[in-house]
């Protein structure tokens, strides 16, 4: 295999990993491939895509993943929501983990987490597989072939699923294992083959190291409109949520699906790629991303094909709900050939609730922004962690807890000071359930979110009729050209009004319980925004 060129100087032995078997420095996308059906670790599928199942780990692991407890970073972490790990427990991981490796083939890639020249992260992902090398090069941004001469890591991940953790050995809860140690750069990944961890480490990084220098990392989608860049919008939302379909909008420009920060001057990708959720994936409602599962180089994750004809099936999840396709931005016709867009208009809130309650949309306050963001409330949807089989409601801070290093109220006062420097519109779209609660109601349609999304982005919405909620206090506009009157009451759809009145109180006060934490670290404005 040939190889592109990588720093003479930045060899895994000058950082210490040395005794291993063919170390393979930035394949490019047709050996990653052929190396990966060489070694019999998936199929080549239609198109040029790679056909893989991650065996027992089908989405995140959140609960064994770790921070190591240093001096350097006790009084910044979020410990509440991050395992500690005793540096000596990481030490002794990561010689087990490096005389784990001796002898076995790996794969390098050198990458950049960050599409702002002056804030990217410069990433070393070390990987036991082809195809995450594969996966992780479509996801992050790939420097030219000149720049990996002089490349230098400031972090480096090293992926090894073939490992085991020993609990009382290493400190961890499992045998599974995701350890960040910010004073080595160092973050060690066992027993999983679950690719999503590689980019999520990356995202951690960001989320712990861009704050410091006034910039908000986001869990979000993001695009523009055509030939303005200046005029984008974000989408906040866990899995499950929309991310990915809403911001792929075929009348805007794609920035990105995940993953971006806002800076002075405007926000910037972090990823290079999307990963989409594929279940139910369809060529009439997502022309674009359902294209990408037929391209080269597409990473197709844990989805039921036909063996002989290697035709996807976007319906069966008997594997996995949590079932994705990987693909660089390029593959998508209409993103951004920078990654990079101007100061939001406007700022999206996506939730997924699973009780039926809330409206497809509603125009948010600033103040009521910040309390919105920090409850970050929608519904873990199945699949996309370990245990989670049917939608869970679920209180998830600024819409990413789980990538979260610092405390919820760090990433809400830069998102309050953004908001009010650029005085960008905010909304919060519910993607969930109408007409009653999972299981007895339906999901919004996503014909009646799009439109309700082109309305708010075009300006339109903003001079229609609102109303104001009686459970929340946000406005709810009260008819929208395209969607039905009725679903914009929630109430409306419910064959059981009282029922619904029930539900409403149920929900109102599972925010006030939740919200009851951030009580006395919130501006008054803020707090009096706070429902209950």
């Amino acid at each position: 295999m040939s190889e592109p060129r990588v720093n003479p100087n930045c060899r895994l032995e000058d950082q210490g990993i040395s005794g291993l078997g063919n170390v393979h420095y930035n394949l490019l996308e047709p050996a990653l491939i052929e190396a990966a059906i060489q070694r019999g670790e998936g199929r080549l599928g239609l198109g040029g895509t790679f056909l893989v199942s991650t065996g027992a780990h089908t989405g995140r692991s959140p609960k064994d993943k770790h921070v190591v407890r240093t001096p350097s970073v006790e009084d910044s972490i979020w410990w509440e929501n991050n395992r500690p790990m005793a540096p000596e427990a990481f030490d002794q991981l990561y010689a087990d983990m490096l005389e784990h490796m001796k002898g076995k083939d790996y794969f390098v890639q050198d990458l950049y987490g960050g599409a702002d020249p002056a804030l990217r992260l410069d990433v070393r992902v070390v990987t036991e597989l082809a195809w995450h090398g594969l996966f992780i090069r479509n996801l992050l941004r790939r420097p030219e072939a000149a720049e990996l001469a002089g490349f230098a890591p400031e972090f480096t991940i090293i992926n090894c699923p073939s490992f085991k953790a020993d609990p009382a050995r290493h400190g961890c809860r499992s045998e599974t294992v995701i350890a960040l140690n910010f004073d080595k750069k160092l973050i060690l990944i066992g027993n999983t083959a679950y690719a999503g961890e590689n980019k999520k480490s990356v995202f951690t990084l960001l989320n712990y190291i861009l704050p410091e220098k006034g910039v908000m990392p986001m869990h979000c989608s993001a695009n523009h409109a055509l030939g303005n860049p200046d005029d984008s919008a974000i989408f906040f939302g866990l899995s499950g949520t929309g991310k990915t379909t809403l911001s792929a909008d075929p009348s805007r420009v794609l920035v990105g699906d995940d993953e971006h920060g806002w800076s002075d001057h405007g926000i910037f990708n972090f990823e290079g790629g999307c990963y989409a959720k594929t279940i139910n994936l369809s060529a009439e409602a997502e022309p674009e991303i359902h294209a990408t599962c037929y391209k080269f180089g597409t990473v197709i994750e844990n989805m039921v094909y036909d063996p002989e004809t290697l035709a996807l099936d976007f319906e069966d999840n008997s594997i996995t709900d949590n079932m994705r396709c990987a693909y660089p931005l390029e593959q998508i016709s209409n993103a951004s050939p920078t990654s990079l867009a101007g100061q939001p208009r406007n700022v999206i809130m996506l939730t997924c609730d699973a009780y039926g309650v809330l409206p497809p949309i509603a125009r948010l306050t600033p103040a009521q922004a910040m309390y919105h963001f920090l409850s970050g409330f929608t519904s873990k949807t199945p699949g996309t962690e370990v245990g989670v089989t049917e939608p869970t409601p679920t209180f998830s801070t600024c819409f990413g807890a789980p990538f979260m290093p610092r405390r919820p109220e760090v990433y809400g006062k830069l998102l309050q000071e953004k908001i009010a420097a650029t005085g960008a519109h905010c909304w919060l779209v519910n993607t969930g359930w109408t007409g009653g609660a999972f299981g007895t109601g339906k999901r919004m349609p996503i014909k009646a979110t799009r439109a309700l999304l082109t309305a708010a982005l075009d300006g339109s919405l903003n001079g229609v009729q609102f109303r104001k909620d009686p459970n929340f206090g946000f406005e709810v506009p009260v008819s929208v050209p395209g969607v039905e009157d009725k679903l914009l009451d929630p109430r409306q759809t419910w064959a059981d009004g009282a029922a619904y009145d029930a539900q409403a109180q149920k929900l109102v006060g599972m925010f006030s319980d939740n919200f009851a934490q951030y009580a006395d670290k919130i501006d008054d404005d803020v707090r009096a925004a706070a429902i209950g």
